[in-house]
């Protein structure tokens, strides 16, 4: 856990920030590579982007803070303090899922070509913001009987599990996550229109509902499931759909 990554006068630079940046200028290098296949220009990727970053930004705090609402009851100023932080990845990507759409469809693009150039982006920016919850020290694990990691005393880990070893949950889905965009690049570039979309549901459902079983932090809906695994669960069969539907579709053109 490493979370300042350097201090300039006054102002603190924290890794998580840098990571997430770094994530974002990940995805959009990707997408310069995928576009094509969507017909979208470079203005198109700058645009696609910028909204995708404010609202995923947006959504994901939002969603942080009501989950986690007790951590700001009493210092309100702190939920604009991203840098520090405190954001959920399924918040994000619906509402940029939703403000997206809203953009292809004023300018004309297929919407499915869209999301099929923007998934492998999304997997590798979801990668880095993975490591820099790592740094940052929250999104941790269960006591780990093996393999785990401790934290230092006074930070939230420490705090509800003390001395004990946590899985390195947040590795496990960084690494998971890269694999996933190297198969969905191949996809985004040579797989049938829909085909990255819906097997980024399928691939990212299945693979969050297995890591949240390695979470420690996430609280449980009748002491079974997280909110994470319960959205995976809708995740999985709506990829499935889509796959079915868009392969049904290039057979009856071709």
């Amino acid at each position: 856990m490493c979370p300042i990554a350097f201090k300039i006068g006054a102002l603190t630079i924290h890794w998580y920030g840098v990571m997430a940046a770094l994530g974002f200028l990940a995805a959009t290098f990707v997408l310069r590579l995928t576009r094509r296949r969507a017909g979208m220009s470079d203005d198109d990727v700058s645009n696609i982007m910028l909204i995708a970053m404010i609202a995923g930004l947006a959504g994901a705090r939002i969603f942080y803070v009501v989950q986690f609402f007790d951590q700001f009851r009493h210092r309100l100023l702190y939920v604009f303090r991203i840098d520090q932080g405190g954001l959920v990845f399924y918040g994000g990507f619906l509402l940029a899922v939703g403000c997206l759409v809203f953009y292809a469809k004023r300018k004309k693009i297929d919407v499915v070509r869209m999301f099929d150039a923007l998934a492998p982006g999304l997997a590798l920016g979801h990668a880095f913001g993975r490591i820099g919850c790592f740094l940052h020290g929250c999104c941790f694990g269960k006591p780990a009987p093996f393999l785990g990691v401790r934290y230092p005393a006074g930070s939230a880990p420490a705090l509800r599990y003390g001395e004990q070893a946590l899985y390195p949950v947040q590795l496990v889905e960084a690494g998971a996550n890269v694999v996933l965009f190297l198969f969905l690049l191949h996809l985004a570039k040579n797989g049938r229109r829909g085909s990255s979309l819906a097997c980024y549901f399928i691939s990212y459902g299945t693979l969050r509902i297995l890591t949240e079983f390695l979470r420690g932090d996430n609280p449980r809906i009748l002491g079974l499931f997280t909110p994470a695994q319960l959205i995976g669960l809708a995740l999985i069969p709506a990829g499935v759909t889509m796959l079915l539907r868009f392969r049904k579709n290039a057979a009856k053109e071709a």
